[in-house]
């Protein structure tokens, strides 16, 4: 059997016997079961890509991603390959790993496909609304953040969602009279589409997308601050709404037409840290000059600021200094620095959110799961099914409030449903006169 050898390694971390970090003989085919090896973790939480991405061995981390090291794996300081790589500011890496989550988005999407199709077949049709009303504790910022209602159709193994909001993720959107298509009998590549109605537009959606949106993406990436945000649910606590003033009883209101409990849910807290060692000054002026223009009323956030030449790589920082001895017997949690000094900050906001539950909707959380799944690729829908995966009272969240980001909250209202039958057919497919224009959208 013929074997190869990927190595990693630093002239600062070394052990006396001259060992590397993490070596391995393995078989040359990439289908064996040897790619587990990859995700093993180190006491820091780094894996080998990690290390190879920190340290700069620029071939070392082609190899590792060549024969199947994971991308979407984070170290015990929250950190992905990714966020350690745009740091470091080299543009060949950066973009390599984002075509390798790209690719990973895409298998596991094909992966989950064949079921959730299944599942879609098995639910009856139905007509819903779903409103969105975006809020802010920012001075300002709320009155420019946009709300929408979403009509969505059901048929078979099809989803179609009419809206006026394409997406909206890290204070950018557009506005429209847009359609996404989810077509179940179609192939992957072909299955989600998203309209243009005014222009007669569409794009097809495809996860690891063309060269030319990858490389606007790693522009913004190297253009921005490094984010990571996640909501800890351990300490959240729900307990029933009450309402007047001195004589106290739970709260029941009607949603739409739902009778609904309401429920008090504490204890959530969204924590963000952030890092901009990778920027320079320039950078910092344009990005709080974009978020500026946000509070005078600007609808498009990063869309106006897209850079039209690229971002060159950044000069490597130092070599790191650190032995091998040193590095392996610092504490978890606190990793000797191996690539730029961090300019770090990290946040926590607490939130008390209301959920209102009702007996009455005749859809289930499971079911609504497997709606959301289908229009997965926009990020406020999966903000909600991360929220909905939560464990939630009896019934159906018919109206919730959820973070979306650090100041930005969503209202989230379903106000409308019914079972239908004979759905026009015509509603899931693209019209013919419509021009397929794959840079219609360029952040799907």
């Amino acid at each position: 059997m013929e074997y190869k050898k990927i190595i990693i390694t630093s002239r600062g971390i070394q052990s006396d016997k001259e060992k590397d970090h993490y070596h391995c003989n393995f078989p040359s085919h990439s289908n064996w079961p040897w790619l587990r090896t990859w995700k093993v973790k180190n006491k820091q939480g780094n894996t080998p890509l990690h290390l190879a991405v920190m340290l700069g061995r620029k071939e070392s981390v082609q190899l590792l991603l060549a024969h199947g090291a994971p991308a979407k794996i984070k170290n015990l300081a929250g950190w992905s390959p990714l966020a350690e790589a745009i740091s470091y500011g080299d543009r060949q890496t950066i973009s390599s790993l984002v075509r390798k989550l790209k690719r990973e988005a895409r298998e596991q999407t094909e992966e989950r496909r064949p079921n959730l199709v299944a599942t879609l077949r098995q639910m009856g049709d139905f007509y819903m609304e779903l409103k969105w009303d975006f809020q802010s504790w920012v001075p300002l910022v709320s009155r420019v953040l946009p709300s929408d209602v979403c009509k969505i159709h059901k048929s078979g193994a099809s989803i179609r969602m009419d809206t006026t909001l394409v997406d909206f993720n890290d204070m950018r959107w557009e506005r429209g009279d847009i359609s996404f298509i989810f077509n179940g009998d179609q192939k992957p590549s072909k299955s989600l589409a998203v309209l243009d109605n005014k222009a007669k537009r569409y794009q097809q959606v495809v996860c690891e997308g063309t060269e030319a949106e990858i490389q606007d993406e790693v522009d913004i990436l190297m253009s921005s601050d490094i984010m990571a945000a996640q909501m800890s649910t351990k300490s959240i606590t729900l307990s029933k709404a009450q309402t007047g003033w001195i004589f106290r009883e739970d709260k029941r209101e009607m949603v739409g037409p739902f009778h609904a409990d309401f429920y008090q849910i504490n204890g959530m807290v969204l924590e963000s840290r952030k890092r901009r060692e990778h920027l320079s000054e320039e950078d910092l002026q344009k990005n709080k000059a974009i978020m500026e223009s946000l509070t005078k009323g600007s609808s498009q956030g990063f869309a106006n600021g897209k850079p039209h030449v690229r971002r060159a790589s950044l000069n490597p920082p130092p070599e790191s200094d650190i032995t091998w001895e040193e590095y392996i017997m610092a504490p978890p949690g606190q990793c000797p620095l191996l690539g730029r000094n961090l300019v770090y900050k990290e946040s926590s906001k607490s939130f008390k959110a209301t959920v209102a539950m009702s007996p009455d909707f005749p859809l289930t959380v499971d079911m609504l799961l497997n709606v959301l799944e289908a229009i997965a690729p926009f990020k406020h829908f999966s903000k909600l099914r991360e929220f909905v995966l939560m464990k939630l009272p009896p019934g159906f969240p018919v109206k919730i409030d959820i973070p979306i980001l650090p100041t930005v909250t969503a209202k989230i209202t379903f106000q409308e449903f019914a079972f239908c039958d004979n759905i026009d057919p015509k509603l899931f497919q693209i019209p013919p006169d419509y021009i397929e224009d794959p840079m219609r959208f360029p952040g799907l």
